[in-house]
């Protein structure tokens, strides 16, 4: 798994601007969609300033957008024959996914900095303790590598990477709004918070606010779920993978 995840983030070495790139979203959305809505005042968030509850909603944002579309990576991989050669290694289909989870989770977990940052210089409290930083690392890369398994997954199931990615597109935007990343699940109708109740993403924005913002959260079941999550992730795109290469 290791030897797969370092070819990822060597990837990443080689265009470093990518990490610039990835930011304007996010920055659009606290400075634009997270401004409006802070003076509307329309969506009560209690105690902690509307920009404040977003930033974490944001972020896990981000880490989807980054995963949820790594699928289309192993597709060229089949089509440049590399996946092939990488089936036939001692190393079993576990590892590879393994690896590509990991990878994703390390590029999105520069979007845990990158908001901070943007946060900081817009005047939004945030927590400064590195140890809850880290933390909030650890809880974006297990979210992305949920997400990359699904893409993956999903690659395994149509072997094809322009229907991969309109359905990548399809269900991007629904995964977001159907969580806690923009409003409370208060304010939600009963149909959207059973969606919330099932959607990881929610789990993992709950994990994150509670560490960046210090709102509640349950560690036992927030982890729990975005724990079982990968695990789930990765068992099921191993299984499926396979199916690319046939």
């Amino acid at each position: 798994m290791g030897t797969y995840a370092l070819v990822e983030i060597q990837k990443l070495s080689h265009d470093r601007t990518e990490l610039l790139t990835r930011m304007v979203q996010p920055a659009l959305w606290l400075l634009i969609f997270g401004q409006t809505f802070s003076h509307l005042r329309i969506i009560d968030t209690g105690s902690v300033s509307y920009l404040a509850f977003l930033a974490p909603g944001i972020i896990a944002q981000s880490a989807l957008f980054i995963s949820i579309f790594y699928g289309i990576q192993i597709v060229w991989d089949r089509d440049a024959g590399i996946l092939a050669k990488l089936m036939v290694t001692p190393a079993s289909t576990s590892a590879l996914v393994s690896g590509k989870a990991f990878a994703a989770g390390v590029r999105s977990m520069a979007q845990v900095i990158g908001v901070l940052v943007i946060a900081f210089l817009m005047g939004v409290h945030l927590t400064a303790n590195p140890l809850r930083i880290l933390a909030a690392m650890a809880v974006v890369l297990l979210g992305a590598g949920f997400f990359a398994c699904l893409s993956l997954s999903l690659a395994g199931l149509v072997r094809n990477r322009d229907r991969l990615m309109g359905i990548g597109q399809a269900i991007t935007m629904p995964l977001f709004f159907a969580s806690n990343a923009l409003y409370p699940v208060e304010v939600m109708p009963q149909w959207l918070r059973w969606l919330s109740a099932v959607n990881p993403l929610s789990y993992e924005v709950n994990a994150l606010r509670g560490l960046l913002i210090g709102t509640p959260w349950n560690p036992w079941i927030d982890l729990g779920v975005l724990i079982a999550a990968a695990i789930l992730g990765v068992a099921s795109a191993s299984a499926l993978l396979r199916r690319l290469v046939r």
